[in-house]
């Protein structure tokens, strides 16, 4: 995966860049000292996985996720523990509090990998279906039905309603 570490301490992207370093299947491709420059790097690249700190001069990083359109995964990565909450409805995959040990560290990366992988296989699921219907069972038969007949499909505890 490939990841970039936003920061404005020197010594924290340090210690992080040697947990990254730690992991095999995390690529670091950029650090940066501010989300402002970080945001320049994101048009251009493609990133999987933000380290985020929220504390930094001239736009936080619970206000840079905010401004995002489309983010990558986030793990939050601070000193203030009192923003998780806030981080979590933003759907980051994790909050770290500094000093970061490496097992917690490690902890959350797999995380991070998991909801990954998870992605990635409905992609390819997706992608691969060749087929323009599926099959839905009703009253005892199984029905072919058209994807471009399907209206919209309502939830209904245990029942589904496809209009």
């Amino acid at each position: 995966m490939k990841c970039i570490i936003i920061d404005d301490e020197p010594l924290a992207r340090e210690g992080i860049e040697l947990n990254i370093e730690e992991v095999p299947y995390l690529e670091l491709v950029g650090q940066f000292g501010n989300a402002l420059t970080a945001n320049d790097f994101l048009v251009q690249n493609e990133v999987d996985l933000m380290f985020l700190d929220i504390e930094m001069p001239g736009i936080t990083g619970l206000e840079f996720i905010r401004s995002l359109k489309n983010h990558p995964m986030v793990i939050l990565t601070t000193a203030y523990p009192q923003y998780a909450l806030e981080g979590f409805e933003l759907d980051v995959v994790d909050y770290l509090v500094k000093p970061i040990r490496l097992q917690r560290f490690i902890k959350s990366v797999n995380k991070a990998k998991e909801f990954y992988d998870l992605t990635q296989a409905a992609q390819n699921t997706i992608e691969s279906i060749e087929k323009d219907f599926i099959y839905i069972k009703s009253e005892r038969k199984y029905i072919r039905l058209f994807f471009k007949d399907i209206r919209f499909i309502k939830g209904m505890k245990d029942y589904v309603m496809i209009y």
